[in-house]
């Protein structure tokens, strides 16, 4: 009997530009809150488009204007996305956004262009997103190797499981994918706190290790600054009751998720790397900022570990939901994709089921939906930095 080969490929919409997608989506995407109203009425008009509208655009200076726009373009930029509508109060802002969306189909619509008319702005809106979307009909999927897939590793709602099972399982998926030449993230300062030490041993680079260590320091410091100890308030009371004790445990666990491979790099939000390998990216601690991040950075593909259960999923990157304990998974039948829990109680070891969650994730890529598609719990969250007038 000869020995089986594990899967390396799926099949992908491979873009003008070199990336591949595993989702053909076409984004309508307001800018700024002005037109967010619009933008929902012009994703309403057209079935099969997918609405992402910040509330805010405006008003914003230095560190948090430049990550509002690496957000707007970096989710249009995403290679989920087939095409975009810009939605924007002003053509000049929407331009902007535009001009750094290489090789897609692009279109724009502003109150500018409609005398500041939102109705005729979404009706505008609805003839170019019908266009779009009928032109991105013609793309079809082709078999590419999982060295162009980028994948977003998260948790939460953590309990004493996920360190143990999900996070360590989600860690040796990404060993693999990075060791057939893929890319992989994962985030959540705050959750290195405690283990940071780990992280920066880890590191490609002394350069790498020190940006680790210093991105803790700093988060630490700002939490420090409005009076709020984080070794006290973190883990969290849903995670106290899950079985966790300290940060320092959240963190261990956390970090689990990241596998082993040396890290590369630390991104900031919604930067892409540079490179195939592991990278971990300087990010918030709620898990719908920190996904957005990751889907903005060009992430096409989720990990989402949890111990009592989490629904969120991002609306851009299927979202993998894994869990490893045993009354959870058998209460969230429509939420858990993967079932870890074998691990848990022994009837299956790591690398069993690693491979029954790499074809998965392979499956996902190819097209299959997990949970969170068909019911819809998805959406994206934008981080907002100090900076506003």
């Amino acid at each position: 009997m000869t020995e089986s080969v594990p899967r390396r490929d799926f099949f992908g919409y491979c873009r003008p530009d070199g990336q591949v997608g595993i989702r053909d989506h076409i984004l309508i995407l307001g800018i700024n809150g002005l037109v967010a109203r619009a933008a929902e009425r012009i994703h309403q008009g057209v079935p099969g488009t997918l609405l992402v509208a910040s509330p805010f655009g405006r008003g914003q200076y230095g560190a948090d204007k430049d990550a509002h726009r690496r957000q707007m373009i970096g989710l249009a930029c995403n290679p989920n996305v087939a095409a975009t509508l810009i939605v924007g109060a002003d053509r000049m802002a929407a331009e902007e956004v535009a001009h750094q969306i290489p090789g897609g189909m692009v279109q724009i619509v502003t109150l500018d262009d409609t005398g500041q008319d939102a109705q005729e702005l979404a009706a505008r809106g609805i003839r170019c997103a019908a266009a779009l979307v009928r032109s991105a009909s013609r793309n079809r999927r082709e078999r590419v190797s999982s060295s162009y897939l980028f994948l977003g590793v998260e948790c939460g709602q953590s309990d004493a499981t996920s360190g143990l099972v999900s996070n360590p399982l989600a860690g040796m998926v990404v060993n693999r994918l990075v060791d057939q030449g893929g890319r992989a993230v994962f985030g959540e300062t705050i959750e290195w706190l405690g283990a940071e030490h780990i992280l920066s041993g880890r590191a490609a680079s002394p350069q790498v290790a020190e940006a680790i260590t210093a991105a803790v320091a700093c988060r630490e410091a700002a939490a420090a600054a409005t009076g709020v100890d984080l070794t006290g308030n973190n883990p969290s009371p849903e995670n106290i009751r899950g079985g966790l004790s300290s940060i320092e445990e959240k963190s261990l666990g956390a970090i689990a998720k990241g596998g082993v491979s040396p890290i590369r790099g630390v991104l900031e939000l919604a930067e892409s790397p540079s490179a195939p390998g592991l990278y971990v990216m300087d990010g918030p601690s709620f898990t719908p900022e920190s996904m957005t991040g990751f889907v903005a950075a060009g992430v096409q593909i989720m990990l989402f570990t949890t111990g009592v259960g989490n629904s969120y999923c991002s609306a851009i990157a299927p979202t993998i939901k894994i869990g490893g304990r045993p009354d959870a998974v058998r209460r969230l039948t429509t939420q858990i994709d993967f079932d870890a829990s074998p691990l848990f109680d022994g009837r299956e070891n790591f690398d069993e089921l690693t491979d029954g969650l790499f074809t998965l994730l392979l499956d996902v890529a190819s097209g299959f939906k997990t949970w969170g598609e068909v019911l819809g719990e998805s959406g994206e969250s934008i981080v907002r930095l100090h900076g506003s007038l």
